[in-house]
């Protein structure tokens, strides 16, 4: 994936994070990746929203982007894992960083439960 340039610009060195890790499923593959190595299935099976393409598309332009480590063993059939690369690792602070922003505005944001669901009370007579 050919990268802007960001050189010489304010805020540059925001925008080429934000470039790296853009788009709705980037940061979450490198948030289940801290777990450790991971094939295409277990990622596929924590990020049920993602379809078998996107998941694809994304970990392709993490692995051009240096970001994670694709290693294919030549087993029948072939298994595929990923992992962290040493640059990804770097990153864990970031997404450190953005898991403990949303879980702290978590009611504030779409991927939280819906208020009337949380505060229902039972209505067993």
């Amino acid at each position: 994936m050919k990268r802007r340039n960001f050189a010489h610009r304010p805020g540059c060195a925001v925008e080429a994070t934000l470039d790296l890790i853009d788009g709705k499923w980037k940061g979450v593959i490198l948030f289940h990746l801290q777990a450790g190595t991971q094939r295409f299935g277990e990622l596929r099976r924590r990020m049920p929203g993602i379809t078998q393409r996107m998941l694809t598309k994304q970990l392709r332009a993490l692995e051009d982007d240096k970001l994670v480590i694709r290693k294919v063993y030549a087993e029948v059939p072939p298994r595929v894992e990923y992992t962290l690369s040493e640059i990804g690792e770097s990153l864990r602070p970031v997404i450190d960083t953005l898991r403990a922003w949303g879980e702290g505005h978590q009611e504030r944001l779409s991927c939280a439960p819906a208020p009337e669901a949380i505060n229902a009370p039972d209505r067993a007579a």
